[in-house]
């Protein structure tokens, strides 16, 4: 019995260790690399982490925390609420400690107590890529009645092929042309993922047609609808979606070249069911164009909007509410699901602060009766319906709940809005 009894003690040690050093992992993991606050606002933050930190204004004159003016640097414990307060933007450095070790740095961003116009109205998408998006290999039927696949193992689902034979590319069309006229091999200049490569492919001629054929599918251009979240007057930016566009073949994201935003028509809507998401339907009006896209990035399209697309959103403007002033609670949407923009209400269930992916920030849940009626939920389409609380827009939403309609995530408006810095 002692022997057993020095035996699990040991062990018994050494798990605790290793429940603690997990627990200080997975806090630090998920601690954020990146904060965001507003100036002239009193911030509350709350972490309930294991670690002490030192915060150092790095561009800031004007720093409090807990009401108390950062002369140099200041050290907190994070095991405890805390305030920062900042009169101006700017940056300061938090860096994070554990038994005295830094083991983190956090960078805490001061914005400007900005105003904005959320929107809600859906519109057509059209994006022409950056370069020629590869969807994948097949083969060609040759005119001596064999069957090879040129591309196959040079060319991968997701490449972007930029130029053939040096001539840079604008759609699929000149692509096709530069395989036809080549007399023999054709070298391509490819982007993939983010390298640059090129590579040589040896067309077929086609038994089908007589032309050259390299056995590669191609897209350049795509088309849909969706919301527009927000209209900011001061840049004349738009924000839409909240999250990025997809290749629907590849699964990747789509790398814009230009794009435009055009007034759209709903035509019907799917109602959403379990494990079948709903869909809004539409034509976008192609020649009722409202703005420019220039950037898709993960959390959304963004582009400047013209006179037009300005008159169609509206003025009223709102201020932003970041993630530590969101809650859970009453809030609502604005959302274009039939001929005009309405409020509809949705409870916030849950906030997942300060989360490392930024476009599940919040769970939300519709409960207007009318919205349900229509839609039973969140339908595609609907991303990017901004989310309204205490009169300040929050964020947008972003995905629906497959297997239930009614509920979907949100995106915080702080992680759309720090994307206008990649406009240029």
């Amino acid at each position: 019995m002692k022997s057993r009894i020095k035996t699990i003690v040991p062990f018994m040690g050494m798990f605790t260790i290793s429940m603690i050093l997990f627990y200080f992992a997975f806090s630090i993991i998920n601690f954020p690399n990146e904060i965001n606050l507003t100036e002239k606002t009193l911030h509350s933050l709350a972490f309930k982490g294991p670690f002490t930190a030192t915060i150092e204004p790095e561009t800031i004159s004007a720093l409090n925390v807990n009401s108390k003016p950062v002369e140099g640097t200041i050290n907190i414990s994070l095991s405890e609420d805390f305030t920062i307060e900042s009169q101006e933007t700017g940056t300061a450095q938090m860096t994070l400690s554990a038994f005295g070790i830094p083991i983190k740095k956090v960078t805490l961003d001061i914005l400007p107590d900005i105003e904005i116009v959320p929107c809600g109205l859906t519109v057509g998408v059209h994006i022409n890529t950056d370069g020629i998006l590869v969807l994948g290999t097949d083969k060609v039927n040759a005119e001596d009645g064999t069957s090879c696949a040129p591309s196959e193992g040079k060319l991968l689902s997701g490449d972007i092929i930029l130029d053939a034979n040096g001539e840079s590319l604008s759609n699929k069309e000149e692509l096709i042309a530069a395989v036809i006229n080549s007399d023999s091999e054709v070298e391509l200049k490819v982007k993939r993922n983010d390298t640059l490569l090129t590579t040589i492919v040896t067309p077929v001629k086609s038994a089908k047609d007589n032309k050259n054929k390299l056995g590669v599918w191609v897209r350049d251009t795509t088309q849909g609808i969706g919301t527009i979240t927000y209209f900011n007057p001061s840049t004349r930016v738009f924000g839409a979606l909240g999250h990025g566009i997809l290749d629907v073949d590849t699964k990747k994201l789509m790398s814009v070249k230009d794009g435009i935003i055009t007034e759209a028509k709903i035509t019907e809507v799917k109602k959403g069911g379990k494990g079948a998401p709903g869909e809004l339907v539409g034509t976008p009006q192609n020649k009722a164009v409202l703005g420019e896209i220039k950037i898709n990035t993960p959390y959304g399209i963004y582009g400047f909007m013209d006179i037009i697309g300005m008159s169609k959103v509206g003025h009223e403007k709102m201020k932003i509410g970041l993630q530590d002033q969101v809650h859970e609670g009453p809030a609502t949407i604005y959302s274009n699901v039939d001929s005009d923009i309405s409020m509809y209400d949705v409870f916030i269930e849950s906030v997942n602060k300060f989360s490392n992916d930024e476009t599940k920030g919040m769970v939300i849940r519709i409960t207007d009766p009318s919205l349900l009626r229509k839609t039973n939920g969140i339908v595609q389409g609907m991303s990017g319906s901004p989310i309204i609380q205490d009169d300040r827009i929050i964020g947008a939403v972003t995905h629906v709940f497959v297997r239930d309609p009614s509920k979907g995530y949100g995106i915080f408006i702080e992680n759309m809005l720090k994307q206008e810095k990649n406009l240029g």
